[in-house]
């Protein structure tokens, strides 16, 4: 029997722990429950994510990559962060150096790494957030309408995919992402300037 103070002691311990593992797949890259497995044609996604209600969305992602890794750990996990992506966004991983083919918007099919150089993705994670049409004739990055490059805390990471899927770059009233941003902080009034 663990005496009181002891339990004490070992509480905080315990909490700290991770709630779960964060699972890794065989490409060396981290997986989570709302990603989805396609065949990454972006047109064919774009229809999916449409049928349910959804915005598409492309991470890329790299093997050993430790800001992706924060994002799995750190930002993904949060019920806030997790919850709404997963009810809001058709999510495709894509893999900086991988070889599986993905087919453009406009009809181009190249592999994964060589989609990222055509797209003009240098960094790790790199979020792409796509419109519910995207036009034959346009890419994928020309068609974005915002990018994410890089890892974020919860608090940035929600209020993007929030301004994302409301749509508040559509709007004319002054407030880009990062006025926004600044809103959403002070509104949040937690002391964190994330």
């Amino acid at each position: 029997m663990i005496s009181a103070p002891l339990a004490a002691l070992a509480l905080p311990v315990l909490l700290a722990g991770p709630v779960a593992a964060v699972e890794v797949g065989d490409d060396g890259l981290h997986k989570t429950a709302w990603m989805r497995d396609t065949f990454k044609d972006l047109q064919e996604d774009l229809a999916e994510a449409n049928a349910e209600g959804k915005r598409l969305v492309l991470f890329f992602e790299q093997r050993g990559c430790i800001y992706c890794a924060k994002m799995h750990e750190e930002v993904f996990p949060r019920p806030e962060v997790s919850n709404y992506i997963e009810e809001n966004y058709f999510v495709v991983q894509l893999n900086l150096h991988g070889s599986t083919e993905v087919t453009d918007f406009d009809g181009e099919t190249l592999q994964e790494r060589e989609m990222a150089r055509k797209w003009n993705v240098l960094f790790t994670p790199t979020i792409l957030f796509l419109p519910e049409e995207v036009p034959e004739d346009q890419t994928a990055v020309q068609a974005a309408v915002s990018i994410m490059p890089g890892a974020f805390g919860a608090g940035t990471t929600l209020d993007m995919f929030t301004w994302v899927n409301e749509k508040r770059y559509e709007l004319d009233n002054g407030e880009d992402f990062q006025r926004y941003h600044a809103r959403r902080i002070q509104e949040r009034n937690n002391g964190s300037t994330d």
